[in-house]
């Protein structure tokens, strides 16, 4: 390392985030917040365009400053063979979006948007259901499932658009012991009564929905952030309902994602969200 990297002694670390497009990523804003919380003077966090072409270069220039990675798409998959582990929670759903960096060189896998998502319906007081429905069959489709593992104890209903997304809904919820109930997305509005409802699709897709929301919902967890929020959790909070955002899991995502590759527990969440907050109003 050289001098200019060490300040009176001390050993500068790095981390970043790694996609693309990257340059949306509230990422950088959530990790900083948490370092100046900290006291982590001596730590830098920064964003990189990166494709699935370019990782294994960008991973050969990487030295000892660094101490981890967050990833976002389209790398979850991609970085696996470059990494000298996984755990069980990535392996679950074969997606990576943290990497750390130990001090005996080497690169460990993680995926914290299970366990954040998690995180996120607890905060909310939603600790088990006995049945949900996601929308999409997307990556984030996967990851829910796998959250909805740990958290709901019947059926989980997925709408989707194709019977090829159906089936790999399907083998999804086998692999992870979830019991999965497929249907088309024209029934949609049908999902508004489950007692979770976890929108995973692209912004706009569920704007059509909002006005099938039924006059007492229960509780819905969309996954966008920005723009926020979207129809259909303006309208379901107006019924009073329950609504967990995209914000939320990518608080509590980055909160373990901070405490792994800093060693400092608990991270700062209230402190990471206000932060976010005033990033997003910015926009």
């Amino acid at each position: 390392m050289s001098d200019t990297m060490r300040t009176e002694g001390v050993r500068r670390r790095r981390a970043a985030v790694l996609g693309s497009p990257i340059a949306h990523s509230l990422s950088p804003v959530l990790h900083r917040a948490a370092y100046r919380e900290l006291g982590l003077a001596d730590w830098s966090y920064d964003r990189f365009e990166v494709d699935e072409e370019a990782l294994p270069g960008f991973f050969a220039e990487l030295d000892d400053e660094w101490a981890g990675l967050s990833l976002t798409m389209p790398l979850k998959r991609a970085v696996i063979p470059l990494l000298d582990g996984i755990s069980e929670t990535a392996t679950s759903v074969e997606a990576v979006n943290t990497v750390v960096f130990t001090e005996d060189g080497r690169r460990v896998g993680d995926n914290t948007d299970i366990p954040g998502m998690v995180a996120a319906l607890r905060e909310r007081g939603i600790e088990q259901v006995d049945s949900a429905a996601i929308l999409g069959a997307g990556a984030t489709a996967s990851s829910a499932l796998a959250a909805l593992a740990r958290v709901c104890t019947g059926e989980v209903v997925a709408y989707v658009r194709s019977e090829a997304r159906a089936a790999e809904m399907r083998q999804w919820g086998e692999r992870l012991d979830v019991e999965v109930r497929t249907a088309d997305w024209a029934d949609a509005e049908q999902a508004l009564r489950a007692p979770l409802v976890i929108a995973t699709t692209p912004a706009g897709t569920t704007d059509a929905l909002a006005a099938a929301v039924p006059e007492r919902p229960a509780t819905l967890f969309d996954v966008l952030y920005d723009p926020w929020p979207t129809a259909l959790a303006a309208r379901w909070s107006m019924y009073g309902g329950a609504v967990v955002s995209g914000l939320d899991l990518l608080v509590h995502q980055a909160v373990l994602q901070v405490e792994q590759m800093t060693g400092r527990r608990p991270a700062p969440v209230d402190v990471m969200r206000k932060a976010g907050e005033h990033a997003l109003e910015a926009r």
